[in-house]
């Protein structure tokens, strides 16, 4: 919008570039260009560009105008230029973002509107059940054991399983139990492909017995969503095709199995039984980015280990010491998680605590005091205002001991239970560099936060083992406590020592815990929301 006009007699003639700059790399690569628009200085683009999205990856772009294309000479003047990361986007209301544009010395650029939409993938899951009635006899001394075989067609013709029932013993009346199966599994996202059903009569030694086949398609279940539908299920026709649903004015039509050899040798044969849809239901399974579009807010807390067993700030060999041409492991794992979720924090203030320190004046030892030392409000603006609380703590407190987690979680499980219906989640990040003194009473405190929406983050720095922390995850044994088992897996912990790049690249070594840190927060946060059946709102148009 408002763009420069560089052109003398007319108005510029736009188009913009999108640059990608790789994760941990300074170098940045086109991507792609929108077409041309002719003399307007408010042009509406309508090329897209796709890109893969990664909650866990910082994805910065660049948006070059280079308007005015002269068709001639094929020359480009410069109209200005906005950076941005994919996750601002996203993370702004409704997913679109409005950037100045900059570059050009003493000249207002414009702006540049930027929209963001998840692609849909066919998310839908279906539900659905089926019984059927008077199967064929396939076993010599009882009835038959059947069972369904979903298959879906292919682009060539030929049929993948995408489904089976389970067996329903002695009985040519079986009932099914209700099953889901994701859309893209049954027809691949194409309502109208054929779904081919076989039914068979199970046999200890696998060599099952075929009763018979139909087939339908996805648009023909889901028209029977509100209807006792019967379906004929049959040998041969439409490869056993479904018979016409049932609409309530006529008799329901019984749906045939058929059997394509048995209908050849019988001339009376007319079906080997019917099939009846009992229920058919469709539910979106919603993604992490459809809660953000819907307004879920991420809160983001640090608490940071201030504790005498890191080594005093001012000496070298400190895990808190920062040169003058290298932050320390602590301010890296800070810049490295916090630079990604504050994207999706509209305010941008983040509480941040410290543990284990004597506080001046009377050495009062502390494990949640404010960094920027105002119990009122220990928010900070930014990363970058964390960044100066946490080097104004190191001058001003006494590192001291134990290591105690409990009071933090539970400071932020506080805050998380005030707010339980989707729009807030908190993520906690605790930056340690070893052994948990409260071991038992943090362990009661994440059983707590499990049912909350909260996520905990745990970076270990230093040479330290940390086998205490690989418990507190959960990956492999639920966290108990007193017989209480997490609602939920919500601790994420990793040794930041498996990150740091060999050659000393700073921004590689914080791209690459990123990474690992905060792939699981997307999950986790879809968790929450499943078990409280909390469905994202829907994103204003």
């Amino acid at each position: 919008r408002n763009l420069l006009d560089m052109d003398t007699f007319s108005k510029s003639d736009p188009v913009v570039v999108l640059f990608v700059q790789g994760s941990g790399s300074s170098e940045w690569k086109e991507f792609g260009r929108t077409e041309v628009i002719d003399n307007t200085l408010n042009p509406d683009f309508v090329r897209k560009f796709v890109l893969d999205y990664y909650f866990e990856e910082k994805q910065n772009l660049r948006f070059d105008p280079p308007g005015s294309h002269d068709a001639v000479l094929g020359a480009q003047d410069f109209l200005g230029q906005a950076f941005v990361a994919l996750g601002e986007v996203i993370g702004s209301q409704r997913g679109r973002l409005e950037r100045a544009l900059t570059g050009v010395p003493g000249k207002r650029c414009g702006t540049i509107l930027l929209l963001a939409e998840e692609l849909s993938n066919c998310r839908d899951i279906v539900t659905m059940q089926l019984c059927a009635n008077k199967l064929d006899k396939k076993d010599f001394f009882g009835k038959s054991d059947p069972f369904l075989v979903f298959y879906r067609s292919n682009e060539d013709g030929t049929f993948t399983i995408c489904h089976k029932t389970e067996v329903v013993k002695n009985t040519l009346n079986p009932v099914w139990q209700p099953f889901t199966i994701p859309v893209r599994a049954l027809c691949n996202g194409d309502y109208d492909r054929t779904v081919k059903i076989d039914v068979y009569d199970w046999d200890r030694d696998g060599s099952h017995d075929f009763i018979g086949e139909f087939a339908t398609s996805y648009r023909e279940l889901s028209r029977a969503q509100s209807q006792f539908t019967v379906y004929e299920v049959g040998r041969g026709a439409r490869a056993g095709g479904w018979g016409a649903p049932h609409t309530g004015a006529d008799p329901p039509l019984r749906p045939q199995v058929l059997n394509p050899r048995k209908k050849c040798k019988k001339k009376k044969y007319v079906n080997s039984g019917t099939v009846t849809l009992l229920s058919f239901s469709v539910e979106s399974e919603f993604t992490f980015v459809d809660y953000i579009r819907g307004g879920t807010q991420l809160n983001f807390t640090v608490a940071i280990d201030f504790t005498a067993s890191n080594g005093m700030p001012s000496q070298p060999t400190s895990l808190h010491y920062a040169s003058p041409y290298q932050l320390s492991a602590y301010a890296l794992a800070l810049k490295a998680v916090g630079e990604i979720i504050q994207d999706y924090d509209s305010d941008k203030l983040f509480p941040a605590y410290g543990f284990g320190a004597k506080l001046p004046p009377d050495g009062k030892i502390s494990h949640q005091f404010p960094l920027n030392n105002n119990a009122d409000n220990p928010s900070c603006a930014g990363i970058e205002g964390v960044l100066e609380s946490y080097l104004q703590s190191l001058r001003t407190v006494q590192l001291y001991g134990p290591t105690n987690f409990a009071p933090v979680i539970n400071q932020v499980a506080g805050a998380a239970a005030q707010v339980t219906d989707g729009s807030q989640y908190h993520v906690l990040l605790i930056i340690t560099d070893g052994v948990i003194s409260d071991m038992l009473q943090t362990k009661e405190a994440i059983v707590t936060a499990s049912a909350l929406p909260m996520s905990i983050i745990i970076v270990g720095v230093g040479p330290a083992e940390f086998e205490a922390m690989e418990e507190l995850d959960g990956d492999e044994v639920r966290v108990s406590s007193r017989g209480r088992y997490a609602e939920r897996d919500i601790v994420q912990f990793v040794p930041f020592r498996d990150y740091v790049d060999d050659s000393g690249n700073q921004v590689l070594s914080m791209a690459r815990l990123a990474k690992d840190v905060l792939a699981e927060i997307p999950e986790q946060l879809l968790s929450y929301m499943k078990t409280r059946d909390i469905k994202p709102r829907r994103a204003d148009p």
